[in-house]
């Protein structure tokens, strides 16, 4: 039926409306009055740093999440700083992680002093490969972290035995991937400390920049509590030196707003992810694209839709001459990055990651895309493998 109803646009000549890779107006519209009176609500009460409204936010997302403590604070990137900082990571410190990965996930571990030591990818889910981390162990290694990437869970299971073998504690970066899960528990839990970003572009995105770390443990949650404000548990004392990050009223309230729409917001994700594969696989194509995957003990939160072409520049070319919106997450991993020079790593060291990072496309996955507006990326997609680009 969707082609039939691409076929029958195509005949008629009607030139589809431009759309974006991510529509924050479509989901404000769907809750407009809910975010302006939650607004309006801090506004009246002028308490904008910390206060109820944080508080209650944590209360909510720690049931959500399923863990003893959450935790605000400023963004994501100070949610990892902050866990490793809990952990008393220092100069010299190595700590394991991935390459193919925003820039904070190691960039957190370098401004503490501390080496990021990479491991490459598993080249179907793009997470760290669990099978390789043993190997990268060292008696400097303080800590492992894996990232969650696009919204599926790294290989936890394994994850968390190679860490207990060795005794080191697990931080893992959930940045995109609130609400996904592992053998049904949400991501964040099994490890030491979990960090999430609300950054607007996140399935729970705020109206600037937020984050958030879980933790189970009392002792670390209490620690992280104290040096999001500056090392202090009470005013002018300073136990430990810590920074200034602490999530404000005005995003807790609407990120509030937001938590109740999420789960719909994530299953209309999904949706999309399957009319995506199934639009693929009745223009067969899925034979000249690599498409997601997801082991089966996982859930995926579709934070990114990613696609692999051996020819993904020229397709993305060709799509953006089709008025279709694209993004490349990442275009350069980390080690070949000039702020990791340091590090000594050359082209060829993680060479998942680095072909990865030459053939992955972002397409549009928001919950209020459209049949149709999917139909058309697919189609334009169809037009670049059947040579009529």
């Amino acid at each position: 039926m969707e082609i039939q109803a691409l076929d029958e646009k195509k005949e008629s000549g009607v030139q589809r409306a431009p759309f974006s890779f991510l529509d924050l107006n479509a989901q404000f519209a769907e809750i407009r009055e809910e975010v302006l009176a939650a607004v309006n609500q801090v506004l009246e009460n002028q308490v904008f740093i910390l206060g109820p409204e944080v508080d209650a936010l944590e209360r909510e997302l720690k049931d959500y999440l399923q863990c003893r403590f959450a935790l605000g604070c400023a963004s994501g990137s100070d949610a990892i700083l902050l866990a490793l900082m809990a952990l008393d990571l220092r100069p010299g410190d190595e700590v394991i992680t991935t390459p193919f990965t925003f820039v904070a996930t190691a960039g957190s571990i370098a401004r503490l002093g501390a080496r990021p030591i990479f491991v490459d990818i598993d080249p179907k889910t793009y997470n760290i490969d669990a099978h390789k981390i043993e190997a990268a162990i060292s008696s400097r290694t303080r800590a492992i972290m894996p990232v969650h990437l696009f919204g599926l869970a790294a290989d936890m299971d394994r994850i968390a035995k190679i860490a207990a073998t060795h005794n080191l504690p697990v931080i893992e970066d959930a940045a995109q991937a609130v609400g996904a899960r592992y053998n049904n528990m949400p991501v964040g839990n099994s490890g030491s400390l979990g960090c999430f970003s609300f950054f607007p572009s996140k399935n729970l995105g705020g109206a600037g920049d937020g984050g958030l770390i879980t933790a189970n443990d009392a002792a670390l949650a209490a620690r992280i509590k104290i040096l999001r404000v500056h090392g202090s548990r009470t005013k002018y004392s300073y136990e430990l030196l810590g920074m200034n990050s602490r999530l404000d009223a005005l995003q807790a309230a609407i990120l509030r707003v937001k938590l109740r729409h999420l789960d719909g917001w994530t299953r209309a994700r999904q949706a999309n992810a399957e009319r995506y594969q199934r639009l693929f696989q009745e223009y067969a194509i899925d034979r000249y694209i690599g498409l997601p995957s997801t082991p089966g003990d996982r859930s995926h939160v579709f934070n990114q839709f990613v696609i692999r072409s051996k020819k993904r520049d020229a397709l993305r070319q060709h799509l953006a001459h089709s008025g279709i919106p694209t993004e490349v997450y990442y275009p350069t991993p980390l080690h070949l990055q000039p702020a990791f020079a340091n590090l000594k790593y050359s082209e060829g060291d993680f060479p998942e990651a680095e072909t990865a990072s030459k053939e992955v496309l972002a397409l549009p996955i928001f919950p209020e895309l459209t049949e149709e507006q999917q139909v058309s990326v697919v189609e334009a997609i169809a037009g670049f493998y059947d040579g009529k680009s």
